[in-house]
């Protein structure tokens, strides 16, 4: 199927974000592009940054938008689903962003069988680098499958993974920028310790981290493998790499990372 207007229903950060990469792809031109919020400024400001619609109710923006995106706090979906879901919505495309509600609840909300595609995107979307996992249920074609990773491919990487794995998805790249910043933080803080000055730190900690991460995705080499080329035999780096694995690094990683899926699970 041909989508030719997109709507967004909330205009935070990460529908500005989506929008962002859809207008840089060309995907979507921004008269195509539909958006309203509880705040109306916020879909204003959209409208004066980007050149989008500002529309004055979410009923509106579901009316003429072929793809709706569900932007909004998962606090306050039932409630703004509540308020649209006697519109038609026979051949729309819904995509939800929100943390946490499956795809059997968000049908549940509509109170009648409408596609749904369900992502988690992360804040690294507001650079353009997010990771996204999506899922979609049976009634989703493979061209409306496609169509939706393409929307999410404007701005970052998406990977399709059963429904299922959506809470480990939270631990491994939903949640863990929180992890990368400390442990750039903390890359900082010993080179301070040094007498290196604080925003120069930063700047060493935080390019080694995006270069490091480039050559995992860009050389398809194993993590272990690019380890150990950095690992001159007696020298200062598996010396840094032993102090690590004695504190216990790995491990550390390994049970935040099982926490916050286990969190995940029971919210």
């Amino acid at each position: 199927m041909s989508y030719n207007t997109i709507g967004f229903i909330g205009a935070g950060n990460m529908a500005s974000a989506i929008i962002s990469g859809l207008i840089k792809s060309k995907m979507f031109e921004p008269q195509k592009i539909y958006v309203s919020s509880k705040s109306k400024e916020s879909a204003k400001k959209l409208q004066k940054e980007q050149g989008v619609n500002a529309c004055e109710n979410n009923n509106e923006v579901v009316k003429i938008s072929d793809v709706l995106v569900l932007a909004v706090k998962p606090v306050v979906f039932k409630d703004v689903i509540n308020g649209i879901k006697d519109e038609d919505f026979d051949g729309k495309l819904v995509i939800s962003i929100a943390a946490g509600l499956s795809m059997e609840q968000i049908t549940g909300f509509f109170e009648k069988d409408v596609k749904i595609v369900r992502t988690m995107p992360n804040t690294p979307a507001l650079v353009g680098e997010a990771m996204t996992a999506m899922c979609s249920k049976e009634n989703v074609d493979d061209n409306d499958l496609k169509f939706a990773v393409k929307v999410f491919d404007s701005f970052g990487k998406t990977e399709i993974v059963p429904e299922k794995l959506m809470d480990v998805v939270t631990g491994v790249s939903g949640s863990s920028p929180a992890y990368v910043y400390m442990f750039i933080e903390a890359l900082a803080d010993g080179a301070v310790a040094e007498g290196m000055p604080r925003k120069q730190a930063y700047n060493f900690a935080a390019q080694a981290v995006l270069g490091s991460a480039k050559m995992v995705l860009e050389t398809g080499e194993h993590p272990g493998a690019l380890k150990d080329a950095v690992c001159s035999p007696g020298g200062t780096t598996i010396e840094a790499v032993a102090a690590l694995e004695n504190l216990g690094f790995r491990s550390a990683v390994i049970e935040a990372e099982r926490a916050c899926i286990d969190k995940s699970r029971r919210l």
